[in-house]
Order: structure tokens, then sequence, then C-alpha cells
């Protein structure tokens, strides 16, 4: 469940006709009467009451995640252990009905066709019953834009390792937070079992702005130590450099290692806890909050549907109408500047 989810277009709504131009609202005011000022003030107070409100009922909204999650993860686990081959789910349990019926058929036929062909032409096959889903979240990283932008192709081999991906939430009385849980099995490039990436959030208004309070917001965000083995960290790479003596006018070779583009340096993030941070920095720190929210509230849940693309197609529908509605304001706004224009002296 996503508290925040619809928030922002409530947000832009432009009910009971109010001004279209920014007012500052600040001069607005000091041009009350006093009395009215007043008032004013006494409905400020009762905003910030209303504000904290609704801090509450986030919190509340958090503990029903909490315990809702309890009660899907039976599910996720029979997933986990499908995609993994561990089980093999029963006739009954693989029972589904899709509208693309006709499309499945047409397409078992063209394969049944290309076996028979293959057969005939005594081309060695693949296995034609592979264990679990294979590369099913790997699938995934490589098919939402998201997840493939931090993709490397040094990261793919590691990744056919990775399990499952769980979602925790903290427990009551701790800081309001989430953690995200990537299990791998055993492998060739590291020893730990789960990989973690934790994010604190925060649901409560500022002190000095109560009325920018909008519901629970990430804060900062804590990986973990990979424990890799030796020449398998595809977050570094060994470089080869040339240095000259000054003096005798020797050269020697040295080599050092530095940071490597990968996936796996999700792990180590920037920490909003270290102290200022200049405009690229808060870019990189807002973008992994993003990618957070985003495996907690859509891969998680719908793991299967962004396997097969259903999810993408939904995602891309969603961006289209937004952008149908942005390119309707553009031609309203157009149309009011024919207006403008049509008050104009033309002599002028």
């Amino acid at each position: 469940m996503d508290a925040n989810k619809g928030k922002g277009d409530h947000m832009m709504q432009n009910p009971g006709g109010q001004m279209d131009r920014p007012v500052n609202f600040h001069i607005l005011e000091s041009m009350l009467p006093k009395a009215v000022k007043r008032r004013v003030h006494a409905l400020k107070r009762l905003q910030v009451q209303c504000a904290n409100i609704e801090a509450k009922f986030y919190e509340e909204v958090h503990e029903l995640e909490r315990k809702y999650a309890a009660l899907y993860q039976p599910m996720f686990d029979k997933r986990r252990d499908i995609v993994t081959g561990t089980v093999e789910p029963t006739d009954e349990e693989c029972e589904w009905h899709s509208d693309r019926e006709e499309e499945e058929e047409l397409a078992e036929g063209i394969k049944e066709k290309a076996s028979i062909e293959d057969a005939k032409k005594e081309v060695v096959k693949p296995e034609e019953d592979p264990k679990g889903i294979p590369d099913f979240w790997l699938t995934i990283f490589k098919s939402v834009d998201m997840l493939s932008d931090m993709l490397q192709e040094h990261d793919e081999p590691i990744l056919k390792h990775l399990k499952d991906i769980q979602v925790k939430f903290s427990e009551p009385g701790q800081q309001m937070s989430f953690t995200l849980e990537f299990h791998f099995e055993p492998n060739g490039y590291f020893n730990n079992a789960v990989l973690t990436k934790v994010y604190k959030m925060k649901s409560e208004p500022e002190t000095s702005d109560p009325f920018s309070f909008e519901g629970p917001e990430i804060i900062d965000c804590e990986g973990c130590q990979i424990d890799w083995h030796k020449g398998k960290d595809v977050t570094v790479k060994t470089i080869k450099k040339k240095q000259k003596h000054k003096g005798r006018g020797t050269v020697r070779t040295v080599t050092k290692q530095v940071p490597n583009d990968s996936f796996f340096n999700f792990f180590n993030p920037i920490k909003a806890s270290d102290g200022e941070m200049d405009e690229e920095s808060e870019f990189t720190l807002a973008t992994d909050f993003e990618i957070g929210h985003f495996f907690r509230e859509r891969i998680i849940p719908r793991a299967v549907l962004y396997f097969t693309g259903e999810a993408l197609e939904d995602d891309e529908s969603f961006e289209e109408e937004e952008l149908e509605e942005g390119d309707e304001e553009e031609q309203l706004e157009e149309g009011d500047d024919d207006e403008d224009d049509g008050d104009c002296d033309p002599k002028a």
C-alpha cells in the first residue's frame, strides 16, 4: 500500500476557481485587518493540529502495511520456491485463463513445427524442462528502465543467482523504516546469503514548516558490506598507470583500483547523514530513494507481471495518460495567449 499514492495529484487540483496566477501570500496576509489576521492565525494553529493527526494516520498505515506483509509472505515464499525450482506447482495451481489463449495456441503450434524441423536437422535442442523459472529476477532487472540503467554486463552473471527480493517493515517502537533483502544462492562472487538496504523514514511535520507535510518521506538509507571473493568485486576495476621519475627519467608501472559502474554500488549509497552534499550528490540520493520505493511498492508485490511485461504495459499506459493531460494543459495555455493577443490594439 502506498500511503502517498494520488496525494500529489489531489494537491494539483484547483477547486473553487482559485487564482491562477501566483500570489505572495505574505503580502496578502499583511493587508488583512488586524482582527481578521488574528482569526487566520487561529486557523493556522488548527491546520498544524490537522497535520499532526495526519502524521499519526500514516504511522497507523505503516502498522497496517507491516501486518499485511505477514499475510502476503506465505504467497511470496511459494513464489520463491517455484522460481528456484524447489517445488513444482500442481496442475490445479497452474490453471490460468488468459485473454491471449489464441495467441498462445498459435505460438505453441509454431514451436511444435520448429521442434519438428530441428529434429529433422538433428540439431541439439536446449533443455526442454529447465529448473524453476530461469533468470526470473534478472529478466525483471533488464526489462525495467529504472533498474536496467544501473545494470552492467558484468552484473548479469551474479544476478542469475538472485533467488528472491523481500521487504521487511520496522517493528512498533522503532524508527519508521523498511528494509529490502536480496537473497542469493551460493555463488562464486561473494559469501553473503542476503544483501540488505535499509530506508529510514520520517512521518512528522517540520516544526519550521508544518504546512509542507504530505506524508512519510525517506530521509536516509544504509547499505551493507559485501564480502567479495578475491578478484570478483565488480564495483572496482584495476588500472595500470605509467609513472616517470622526474630526476632519473626511469619509468615504472603502478596498478590501482578505481570505482566501477555496477548495480552492486546500490549497497554502498551516499548517506544524507554524512553532511552537506553538492547538487549531484543530492540528485543521486533522491534517485536512490525513488528506486527503493519502486522496489517496495511495485517490483516485489507484482514481480511476475514485470517478468511477463504486463506491468510494464500498465506503467506505459499511465505515462501516456499523464502526457496527454500535459498536452491538454499546454493547449489551454496557448489558447489563453491567443485571447490576450486578441485584446491588443493591432495598430499599436
